[in-house]
């Protein structure tokens, strides 16, 4: 029994390193000669007073994952070489095919007969996609994100102020989610330039089973329409308080901070982000209409977090008002990253209508990931 209360001890210590626990704990259990007892003393006791935020999940690998490169696009084709050699994937999970790469919006039609060629070639395993192009980034009045991870369906679609079609996915468990839910949450992979993209690979890969020690901040901006998301900033920053530093602050920007892993706002534009260091793996993103049109507008596009240093980006590609249900909720996103999932696993389930937005980023970054 001594043995188990130093255990517990160690554990209040430094319950932000359960490798280091598992350490002490292999440690003392072959000193004691008593590995059953004690093995069942942990499950039950020691472990069941770790916070839930510390328990380990599992990640998708360069296993899971198919690269669809559009061979009419010579940026497709260098971005898709470059991730499968940083990447290590396998050969037969590099989907190639071919359309137009000036269009903005795909039309459902065509559409349709890409993806029918894309899953024809989609080996069994595969749970996730990786899009290497920066447009189209619309399939017809959807995310083409979301259209190749569930198919075209008008019901993820609204004109005016509307719900959308929920997904599966969201706030899940699921860790095979075709397997178990028939979708394959997919992920841009884009920039303006190789330089670009290649630097977002670069930091993907980086951020790795780092365990950054990072910062949220949630910004409640001066903009109401867009801190729609203010309730679910402020309950997230208590449900992280003594576990994560979360910055709950009602302001329009941060600048010099040098540890920002997650950066979460509402406003059109956003000012001072380059003046922040992002972390490895780090994830930001802004409520607001048009942040997913990757072409550009009149409201800043998410493509400028990926310039700034961040790893991956969510924004909506049409109209979606202001719906939480429509864009990130940082609970969850936190929730499943700071556990293990890869980035596009933990951005994936913290969107609940995820229809009309396209995600962007490294999708196998995995800093909080254990080995």
């Amino acid at each position: 029994m001594r043995i188990v209360g130093l255990l517990k001890i160690a554990m209040v210590i430094y319950r932000k390193r359960i490798d280091l626990l598992t350490n002490i704990l292999s440690f003392l259990l072959f000193k004691s000669g008593i590995f059953l007892v004690l093995l069942f003393a942990w499950n039950s006791t020691a472990w069941s007073q770790v916070p839930l935020i510390y328990m380990p999940l599992p990640s998708l690998t360069n296993k899971d994952l198919a690269v669809i490169v559009n061979d009419a696009d010579p940026l497709s084709l260098k971005i898709g070489r470059y991730y499968q050699r940083r990447r290590k994937i396998p050969g037969g999970q590099i989907i190639h095919i071919s359309f137009n790469p000036g269009q903005k919006t795909m039309s459902e039609e065509q559409f349709k007969v890409i993806k029918k060629q894309v899953d024809q070639k989609t080996p069994a395993q595969i749970q996730a996609f990786v899009l290497t192009w920066k447009q189209p980034y619309r399939v017809g009045c959807m995310s083409i994100t979301t259209a190749f991870a569930a198919g075209y369906n008008e019901s993820f679609c609204a004109k005016g102020c509307k719900p959308t079609l929920s997904s599966p996915y969201f706030n899940s468990m699921t860790d095979k989610p075709f397997n178990q839910l028939n979708w394959r949450p997919t992920m841009m992979l884009a920039g303006e330039s190789f330089p670009e993209v290649e630097a977002l690979i670069d930091r993907g890969v980086a951020s790795d089973n780092t365990n950054p020690d990072g910062s949220a901040y949630l910004l409640v901006t001066s903009d109401k329409h867009r801190s729609s998301r203010s309730k679910i900033f402020f309950k997230t920053a208590l449900m992280f308080k003594g576990l994560w530093p979360v910055h709950y602050l009602e302001q329009d920007y941060i600048e010099n901070k040098k540890d920002v892993m997650f950066y979460f706002t509402g406003l059109t534009h956003v000012s001072k982000i380059t003046t922040n260091t992002f972390l490895p793996g780090a994830v930001a993103d802004h409520l607001t209409s048009t942040g997913g049109v990757l072409s550009g507008g009149k409201q800043m596009s998410i493509l400028e977090w990926l310039k700034a240093g961040a790893t991956g980006s969510y924004g909506t590609v049409i109209e979606p008002c202001n719906f939480v249900q429509k864009f990130s909720n940082p609970a969850v996103l936190m929730h499943f990253y700071l556990r293990g999932n890869s980035l596009i696993e933990a951005y994936w389930k913290s969107v609940a209508w995820p229809g009309q937005g396209v995600f962007i980023g490294e999708p196998l970054a995995k800093p909080f990931a254990f080995r």
